[in-house]
């Protein structure tokens, strides 16, 4: 018989081995499954791992790639933290987008800097409303969080496939599902470096989720609200002893959430579209989940994360067109890292006990008993 014993304390030796094990592991099995598939395994890690980081542009655009990583991922981490499973940051991205998509449609002719950060605003407002609608279900009809929230994702992409179809619909689009371009002051401009110039697609988004990684960071380890996310997670029954309301906690970390997801659909809209569509997002906001648990829950480590996963699917863009391999192989890689961080955080907060059958049947006695 096997069990699962809490391990009494955790070493920051083992805490950082995981994570790089479970990564190496996903690098052996990927290059196994390459094989089986009829690739050369070492070419095809190189296309997704080397390849993309093969010319000083593409350090940019990797750096594009992983910016919507990086912010919905810190939404996502005060989530788990808090022992709350937000899945819909896809629908809170849209969500958010919509909402500064209508700023920016409603002002077609502004000049003024400040539009964006109206969209800003209304982006975080429209994806914290959408991760409210889980959180009140939660907590007034003890409904599962998981499913409510992924479901929302499903109505929220056929909301925004019928406003950019029907009222939003530029009348200029030839019949195309494409709303009009947004002005000029609503668009997020490229972010020229110090001696460099421009790098590749790199924009002042990219910033912003460095500045929301830190922001995140210090409130979690350095505020009392941060600690109260994290006892209500780990031992709610002292959390409210201390007298702290997980109702109010649960609220609280999904519309951080949700509003981090919309503020990522408004950067990636203004800074790579610059217009609604039917399809805004490249499953970023199930990408992001992943994110988290590379972290290890740390909104710092969400930076290094957002940029591994990001090198994956740049990589698999790579690997697609060199050597025609398909796309869903990157879907793969995902699903096995995923499930090797998840394995990893099992085996880091506790330790498997092998007992005989004797010993187990002594065990399950006195659990009845």
């Amino acid at each position: 018989m096997i069990i699962l014993q809490p391990r009494k304390h955790v070493s920051l030796r083992l805490t950082i081995a995981v994570p790089v094990l479970s990564v190496l592991v996903t690098l052996a099995l990927g290059g196994v499954i390459f094989a089986l598939l009829g690739y050369n395994p070492v070419q095809a890690l190189y296309e997704f791992f080397i390849a993309p980081l093969a010319r000083p542009d593409q350090i940019g655009n990797l750096f594009v790639k992983a910016c919507p990583l990086i912010i919905i991922g810190t939404g996502l981490i005060f989530c788990y933290r808090a022992n709350v499973w937000n899945i819909g940051a896809e629908g809170q991205l849209i969500l958010g987008a919509m909402g500064a998509g209508w700023v920016a449609l409603s002002f077609p002719e502004a000049e003024s800097r400040f539009l964006i950060l109206a969209m800003a605003v209304m982006a975080m407002v429209g994806g914290a409303l959408w991760g409210l609608i889980p959180a009140i279900l939660k907590i007034r009809f003890k409904t599962n969080e998981i499913l409510v929230s992924l479901m929302l994702t499903y109505i929220a992409a056929l909301l925004v496939d019928w406003v950019v179809r029907g009222p939003w619909r530029d009348p200029m689009a030839f019949g195309f599902p494409l709303t009009r371009t947004y002005p000029d002051a609503g668009l997020i401009s490229r972010m020229p470096l110090p001696g460099i110039g421009y790098l590749g697609q790199l924009h002042w988004g990219v910033l912003v989720a460095f500045v929301v990684a830190l922001a995140g960071w210090f409130y979690l380890s350095r505020m009392l609200g941060g600690f109260q996310i994290k006892l209500m997670g780990d031992a709610p029954r002292a959390g409210k002893f201390a007298g702290f309301h997980q109702g109010w906690v649960t609220i609280m970390v999904m519309m951080i959430s949700g509003a981090l997801a919309g503020l990522a659909g408004m950067i990636e809209v203004s800074a790579n579209i610059g217009m609604l569509q039917p399809h805004i997002s490249f499953g970023y906001g199930f990408t992001a989940i992943i994110v988290a648990f590379l972290a290890r829950l740390n909104p710092m480590a969400a930076i290094a994360a957002g940029l591994v996963v990001a090198l994956a699917e740049l990589g698999g863009d790579a690997a697609q067109i060199s050597m025609n391999i398909p796309k869903v192989v990157t879907g793969i890689f995902k699903g096995i890292l995923l499930f090797m961080l998840l394995a990893g955080e099992t085996l880091t907060r506790y330790q498997i006990i092998w007992i005989g059958r004797s010993q187990a049947s002594t065990t399950t006695a006195k659990t009845k008993g």
